[in-house]
């Protein structure tokens, strides 16, 4: 894509690493992002993080409306520019930009889907953000991510608290590995396209999930100890796990999610 770097090169544009600013620029990777993400003409699409409007003008071509939050004010009336130089007026009208860390501004609450190349650093308190503090859920999320955070929050045999976080709110998949080559500047570590499908409802209520992560943060508060060593000072959680027959000599790492679901329910319905 080389209009990207003509672009940054004749708008005199330095990315800033520390803010995660690293440009896709391979042509591929953009159709499987979009491929991905299943977008209908009707559905609202948050983007988070546009930068110049790579992947923005994309998404607009196939959507009725885009939300895009950036947080550097630097890139804003670059991303109007760049959009409205990739598409109609028609097209580039439908996008709103919203200035802001998109860790702090409400989540739409009608339905929508994320689809964004996000900074890295912030996977973790976005995914939290968008699950746990947002009264509507996304119908999905389409998330150019870290790729071995990517396999973790995949991994259902060593088990970690985004594995958790996400899979109480829908079915993660791996679409394709991203190599650093694929950004502009190349970022020092392996990305992937990773795919949430989310479910109609959570697996569990509000409060049973606040007692599920209650729990996950005591199991994990100690990295591979068993559950009798984390669980051990908190009597009624080594209760909860003989009650339902869990050996407290398993690691937190193995337990499933409906095994951390039905710990929480019985603090709910004591």
């Amino acid at each position: 894509m080389p209009e990207v770097r003509e672009f940054l090169r004749r708008h005199g544009i330095r990315l800033n690493t520390d803010l995660g600013q690293h440009f896709l620029i391979d042509e591929e990777v953009l159709r499987s992002i979009v491929e991905a993400a299943g977008i209908e003409p009707t559905d609202h699409v948050v983007e988070i993080g546009p930068g110049i409007g790579v992947l923005t003008a994309e998404l607009l071509k196939r959507t009725a409306k885009v939300t895009a939050i950036e947080l550097d004010e630097r890139m804003i009336p670059l991303l109007k520019i760049f959009t409205s130089e990739q598409l109609s007026s028609q097209e580039a009208e439908k996008l709103v930009v919203v200035q802001g860390n998109a860790l702090h501004i409400p989540m739409p609450s009608e339905k929508y889907r994320v689809v964004a190349n996000i900074p890295y650093h912030i996977t973790s308190p976005l995914l939290r953000h968008v699950f746990l503090e947002s009264p509507v859920h996304p119908d999905s999320l389409t998330l150019l991510i870290q790729r071995e955070v990517a396999e973790k929050i995949c991994d259902a045999e060593d088990r970690g608290l985004l594995t958790i976080l996400v899979g109480l709110f829908g079915k993660p998949r791996i679409i394709r590995k991203v190599p650093p080559g694929c950004f502009l500047p190349p970022p020092a570590v392996d990305s992937a396209v990773l795919q949430i499908d989310c479910f109609d409802a959570p697996l569990a209520g509000r409060e049973t999930i606040e007692e599920v992560f209650r729990m996950v943060k005591i199991g994990f508060g100690q990295k591979r100890k068993m559950l009798r060593n984390t669980f051990g000072p908190f009597p009624e959680l080594m209760e909860r796990l003989s009650s339902l027959g869990i050996d407290e000599k398993r690691r937190p790492q193995t337990l499933s999610i409906e095994e951390w679901i039905a710990l929480a329910k019985l603090k709910r319905n004591a």
